[in-house]
């Protein structure tokens, strides 16, 4: 499918594996030049050799979007090597603090809101100049099954992930008549190193395999996932990919959901 991005540049955050990987790849194969970035260079080299683009057409930057200071050193990389970014999708992200409300303390409120609502919202007006230039541009939060539907036992992570449905309603209202649309996209349980160690610390306190932990999750903590298995990680990103192209150009301000009917409700 040809989505009409050719020439056009992109920088994902969380790009060293999961779903930031796995939308650059089809980014790069729908001919736009792509940054990917997150905190371990090492990590963000392996990740680009993995990809294979052809030469002049991948970057990857190490850097925390908790930081104002990294963002702008960022920015600076980025244009270096790119000039200005048409495409901004924002994947990067913790599960952070867990437990039940009593149990979670400031720190674990505030470490996790800075990374998954504060980093997004500091990454977005680094690079909003950019956005706006050139009549077109597209910014793609990567939210949750959470934002709409919140567990007890992750309520910093559900709010953090809320607030980005709203910030990206708030800026899809903003921008649009510039040519730049504002979108999100909410997975579930998806088959990421984020689920992995979740599923791990699962198997270890239940005293099960992994493969049992997932299934015993799948039917006590998320019984609407009709499919019965983890969403994989490129499924979500061919999502966001379309939500990033010329295909997309009367979507905005919406939230599409990637997650086997886990949110009860319509």
């Amino acid at each position: 499918m040809d989505l009409g991005i050719t020439g056009k540049t992109a920088l994902v955050t969380g790009g060293d594996s999961g779903i930031g990987w796995h939308t650059a790849r089809l980014l790069l194969e729908e001919g736009a030049a792509v940054v990917i970035t997150d905190l371990q260079q090492k990590e963000l080299d392996e990740a680009a050799a993995k990809l294979k683009a052809p030469k002049g057409r991948l970057f990857a930057f190490a850097a925390d979007i908790t930081s104002v200071d990294s963002l702008a050193a960022l920015h600076a990389s980025v244009a270096d090597a790119v000039g200005e970014i048409d495409i901004l999708v924002q994947a990067a992200g913790v599960t952070g603090a867990q437990g039940r409300f009593d149990e979670i303390t400031d720190e674990g409120w505030l470490t996790t809101l800075q990374t998954d609502l504060v980093g997004p919202v500091r990454l977005t007006r680094e690079f909003l100049p950019d956005l706006r230039k050139g009549g077109w541009g597209r910014l793609v939060y990567l939210a949750s099954e959470d934002a709409v539907q919140p567990y007890d036992d992750e309520l910093p992570y559900c709010v953090a992930k809320a607030g980005i449905l709203a910030l990206a309603k708030g800026l899809s209202r903003s921008y649009a008549l510039e040519g730049l649309l504002v979108n999100a996209v909410s997975p579930a349980f998806i088959h990421t190193p984020m689920t992995d160690a979740m599923m791990q610390k699962r198997s270890a306190e239940l005293g099960v395999t992994t493969k049992q932990a997932i299934e015993s999750f799948l039917d006590e903590e998320r019984p609407y996932m009709e499919l019965k298995r983890r969403g994989e990680p490129e499924e979500v990103a061919a999502v966001v990919a379309f939500l990033c192209s010329e295909a997309a150009s009367f979507v905005n301000g919406s939230n599409y959901r990637v997650d086997s009917g886990s949110v009860a409700t319509i």
